[in-house]
């Protein structure tokens, strides 16, 4: 879609910074090569990569952060399965190569279940560029136990983690509607001292005559945005379902309390 569709990649990237993003991502979650090979296309990470960032940068201008989504290798580590460390590191230089030489202001690594494919992208984006920002959000499920990655990773492991393979800003994406992200956040924010990120689902998806429908209106959004800020929050976005309106409620959330102004 990149290559073949940058004029719709551009209008989207466009209507999320009208609607209030101060950071827009890329369209390249898949976008490594371990990820293209399914489809043929490893060749063209580089090409793909640099087209992602060239539309969205042109989209946005240079006021609005852009940054790199890089989404996990889709293999599973040895001894769990056959991806081999040195492979799966390899994949996200590549891909993140690309996207600096294109231009991105910061690198996101995300959803994110294996800590140690986490720190192996993190190793990565360093090794391009030591000084690159690198995002880092997991992806937690609600059990009896408390959060957990579908790999058995809990938030205080994945914090401390993180923060020690050098993580600038940490957090969690996917997965949960915004009540459990609440909960997720506070976690965070009693573990770490670096800035925290989130980025909560428009709640879970349900199929209804035969569409993915999400439950969460932007209205719900913004009546409970507050609750992250007063977790201590630093960045606030959306993932799965969510819109340029809920990009756009959060930002009347965010700017009503900064304001003091009741919502």
């Amino acid at each position: 879609m990149n290559l073949t569709h940058p004029d719709l990649i551009r209008d989207i990237a466009r209507t999320y910074a009208e609607a209030g993003a101060d950071i827009v991502q890329t369209n390249t979650f898949g976008a490594s090569p371990l990820k293209l090979a399914e489809y043929g296309l490893s060749s063209r990470t580089v090409e793909i990569n640099n087209a992602a960032v060239t539309v969205v940068r042109e989209a946005v201008g240079s006021d609005i952060i852009v940054s790199g989504s890089c989404g996990p290798s889709g293999k599973i580590l040895e001894p769990y399965g056959n991806g081999k460390p040195q492979e799966i590191q390899d994949s996200f230089f590549q891909q993140m190569e690309a996207q600096i030489k294109a231009g991105v202001d910061v690198i996101c690594i995300e959803t994110m279940i294996d800590l140690n494919e986490a720190k192996l992208a993190i190793q990565a984006a360093k090794s391009v560029h030591s000084e690159i920002p690198v995002i880092v959000t997991m992806t937690f499920d609600k059990t009896p136990k408390g959060f957990f990655t579908i790999m058995g990773v809990d938030i205080k492991s994945a914090a401390n983690a993180l923060a020690e393979a050098g993580a600038d800003i940490i957090g969690s994406n996917c997965g949960n509607g915004l009540n459990h992200m609440i909960e997720i956040a506070q976690e965070f924010m009693a573990i770490t001292k670096l800035p925290v990120i989130i980025q909560s689902n428009a709640g879970l998806p349900e199929i209804k005559a035969g569409n993915i429908n999400y439950n969460e209106t932007p209205e719900y959004f913004a009546e409970r945005i507050g609750k992250l800020i007063s977790a201590g929050v630093s960045i606030i976005g959306g993932c799965c379902g969510t819109t340029p309106r809920h990009i756009k409620a959060i930002r009347r959330a965010v700017d009503g309390r900064r304001s003091g102004t009741s919502l």
